[in-house]
């Protein structure tokens, strides 16, 4: 259960900082940067990297949608360049084995050892750089204070490889006006709030309001009308 709320107005309960979580942390989270939930979820995308590398790491992704040229008339023995960069982006140098890598030195450094010793293909780094993050990953979430933007960037790499595994469309995104939330001092956010094609939650940036679903959706629309129209109907400064 979380603590009671306290009497003192100036408070605030320190809150999971993972970009896309920002929820409260539980009495036995005390201490942490990162809430449980955030911990778990970021584990299980750890576990399955290796895998989707595997998946992504074949001739037949890196040619998906090639056209075939004749031997006969090629006149070259220099095998094309793949079609599918997106896939070489990760399999390749600067994929998936050094974002794990730049990673895994951050939280070296911050434990005072040395930098991570696997350089070899990404074949061979990646299962090392999974097995290092995800034995630290605990110590991380409890004790490193940048784990919010770490869990954001393992999310993310792990949603483009298995987007690019399962041949998803990723979603794009498109602006859904302003934030019309206030903080506690009444001033109004106003951030500009964008929203993902396929995901039905907008999340401010800047004050960590969000809105989950149609229903909270037309709410927020309301409010941003409410915010125009209360703009518009305010009369003029007498000079």
């Amino acid at each position: 259960m979380h603590d009671h709320p306290t009497h003192l107005d100036d408070y605030l309960w320190p809150t999971c900082t993972a970009p896309r979580c920002g929820r409260q942390l539980w009495v036995a989270e005390t201490g942490r940067y990162a809430c449980r939930p955030c911990e778990d979820s970021t584990a299980t995308r750890i576990r399955e990297l290796p895998a989707l590398f595997v998946r992504l790491d074949t001739t037949a992704m890196l040619m998906k949608g090639a056209r075939r040229t004749s031997s006969a008339t090629s006149g070259s023995r220099t095998p094309p360049i793949p079609p599918r960069l997106d896939v070489l982006a990760l399999v390749g140098p600067g994929g998936i084995a050094t974002r794990l890598r730049d990673i895994e030195d951050a939280w070296r450094a911050a434990l005072g050892w040395t930098v991570a010793p696997w350089r070899g293909s990404p074949a061979e780094a990646i299962p090392q750089h999974v097995k290092f993050l995800a034995d630290n990953l605990l110590w991380a979430c409890s004790s490193y204070e940048s784990i919010g933007q770490d869990i954001d960037d393992l999310r993310k790499l792990h949603g483009e490889c298995r987007a690019l595994a399962d041949g998803e469309k990723r979603g794009g995104r498109v602006q859904v006006g302003c934030c019309p939330a206030r903080y506690d001092d009444g001033t109004l956010c106003w951030q500009p709030l964008t929203a993902a094609t396929d995901n039905h939650r907008i999340h401010c940036r800047s004050c960590g309001t969000r809105w989950d679903g149609l229903g909270e959706w037309r709410a927020l629309r309301e409010a941003q009308d409410l915010v125009a129209s209360e703009a518009f109907e305010k009369p003029a400064t007498a000079a």
